[in-house]
């Protein structure tokens, strides 16, 4: 059964696509194709906890509302003539970004974003309007000043979780050149994963409406797999098992696995405080309090969240939701991520007993 307001929903983004098209460009099967594909996407999923999250509140406050409502992100980009890069004033709810976020003369304009590092990206076209949210909301500098004037390894309690946030695709695409990640100090990283020229922006392999991705133009080019998981384009073995026979992927999930244990070792080795990460609840590390390596619901929640920081483990910990929060990261920047990965791993090594001699670092 519809929920309460879908016709009129429908009815208005027809005519938002009607406006932003060229007369005659699209009849009206065209129109009625590209909102349901729309309704069916996750930018179009009202009823997700993405746009719903603040119902109770009445409101979606300005902090969230760039990325969280239509209305907010329509004032975050200037697009109602207000300043652009700052949301004036709280969003409604139930308000997910259709037609009207992309389909403006100032969206259509606009090819320059600032990250959370506070560096500006430019020359970004059409991939501008999915970098203003697609970039999260911390960096690797936001971590570096948490932790620069404390030791190590001291446990400190003004240090707490920094998250990255969600969808962090177009911060893990720019890789070093926006330090999305936490860089250690005397390494080098991948700046922009750059794509063969038909294959270099967001929407040339995400369709714009529904968001999937196009994955003909991938296995047409890379042979000999039926899974874009299995594409690799080196020979290394970066996680150590042995096989270097699998896609990028698996590699990135295998240092990924290692990372997570190396950080409850560590969390053990350093304050005796067991931690363990639990995926979709706020602030995701917590208190493994029963000592099975899991959290389960009742551990996941905010009172029990991981206190026993110190700069180390934040620096592994924010590294590893980095790799967590963008789950295509094997395709946007597979080198950027295995190189954060690698790099905090060996941090770790340095106080708990890892063998990283068969991990290699692109």
């Amino acid at each position: 059964m519809p929920l309460p307001g879908i016709s009129s929903l429908i009815s208005a983004v027809a005519a938002l696509i009607a406006l932003a098209l060229p007369l005659g460009a699209q009849d009206k099967s065209e129109l009625s194709r590209l909102t349901e594909e729309w309704l069916d996407s996750p930018h179009g999923d009202y009823t997700s906890l993405s746009f719903t999250y603040w119902n109770n509140d009445g409101e979606v406050p300005v902090a969230c509302a760039a990325c969280h409502s239509q209305p907010g992100f329509i004032d975050f980009i200037g697009a109602d003539g207000s300043a652009l890069g700052v949301v004036d004033h709280p969003a409604a709810i139930n308000a997910p970004i259709g037609c009207a976020s992309c389909h403006t003369s100032t969206a259509h304009a606009l090819d320059s974003v600032r990250f959370p590092s506070r560096i500006m990206v430019d020359g970004l076209g059409w991939s501008a309007t999915c970098t203003v949210c697609h970039q999260g909301r911390q960096s690797g500098d936001n971590v570096l000043a948490a932790t620069q004037a404390i030791e190590e390894d001291t446990v400190s309690p003004d240090l707490a979780f920094l998250n990255v946030h969600y969808g962090v695709a177009a911060a893990v695409m720019h890789g070093a050149d926006v330090r999305a990640g936490f860089h250690y100090p005397g390494k080098t990283y991948a700046g922009r994963f750059d794509h063969v020229s038909s294959r270099n922006t967001c929407v040339a392999c995400h369709d714009a409406h529904t968001t999937q991705v196009a994955t003909d133009g991938c296995l047409s080019c890379h042979r000999g797999v039926e899974d874009i998981r299995d594409i690799r384009t080196w020979h290394q073995d970066f996680d150590g098992d042995g096989n270097n026979a699998v896609g990028i992927h698996a590699e990135i999930v295998g240092l990924h696995q290692q990372l997570y244990a190396a950080i409850q070792a560590y969390g053990t080795e350093t304050s005796n405080a067991l931690i363990g990460y639990a995926y979709g609840t706020f602030p995701y590390f917590f208190n493994d309090t029963n000592g099975d390596t899991q959290i389960s619901a009742d551990e996941a929640i905010f009172p029990n969240r991981y206190q026993s920081w110190t700069p180390r483990l934040l620096k592994a910990a924010y590294n590893y939701q980095v790799v967590q929060k963008d789950p295509g990261g094997y395709v946007h920047n597979p080198t950027y991520l295995l190189q954060l990965l690698y790099d905090s791993l060996e941090s770790l090594s340095e106080r708990v007993d890892l063998d990283i001699s068969v991990l290699r670092r692109p």
